[in-house]
């Protein structure tokens, strides 16, 4: 799991209580930006658990730097549009994104939980590269039709579609059901 620069920081903390919840193990880094954007807009701490090992993104011997180390795969949250520029330029400058590239190249799961409005064109265009090349693009979008009643309920839709894409049962938000009309 890796947290960018991007604002959503609570996308990030709400994702890993989750996920302790079904992996024994997570690799956890940080961009340089986002420990900043962290205390600027959230004022809970990382959860803090002896199954998350927290590494240092100018760690590029870190186990998720290799592709020989299995894994389940990768989550961005949130994702930067600086973040998604590197990886699908394919510039491996620090541990989020050599973690990313082994992804790619490994054919694991690689989530990115865009956080940024409105896109430009090269936005767009390194989303589209980056879904090309077997990555899952995951808007921090949430829907209403579990009638959220706070930003909490918002963010549980988002940790629990990404949860899914990880191939993870969840039962943070319902399934959709069709209307009785």
């Amino acid at each position: 799991m890796a947290i960018t620069g991007a604002s959503g920081s609570i996308y990030a903390v709400r994702f890993l209580e989750a996920a302790l919840e079904h992996y024994d193990r997570i690799y956890l880094t940080m961009t340089e930006n986002a420990a900043g954007i962290m205390r600027a807009e959230y004022a809970e701490d990382i959860p803090s658990s002896a199954r998350i090992e927290v590494l240092a993104p100018n760690d590029l011997s870190a186990p998720p730097s290799s592709g020989s180390v299995r894994h389940e795969g990768m989550v961005i949250i949130p994702c930067s549009m600086g973040t998604v520029g590197r990886i699908a330029a394919g510039i491996s400058n620090d541990l989020v994104t050599r973690a990313a590239d082994v992804c790619l190249k490994e054919r694991r799961p690689l989530i990115l939980v865009i956080r940024e409005t409105p896109l430009n064109l090269i936005h767009l265009r390194n989303l589209t590269a980056l879904a090309e090349a077997g990555a899952t693009i995951l808007p921090a979008a949430p829907a209403f039709y579990h009638h959220p009643k706070t930003i909490e309920d918002l963010v549980a839709f988002i940790v629990a579609r990404t949860l899914q894409q990880l191939g993870i049962e969840q039962d943070i938000v319902p399934e959709w059901e069709r209307p009785v009309v």
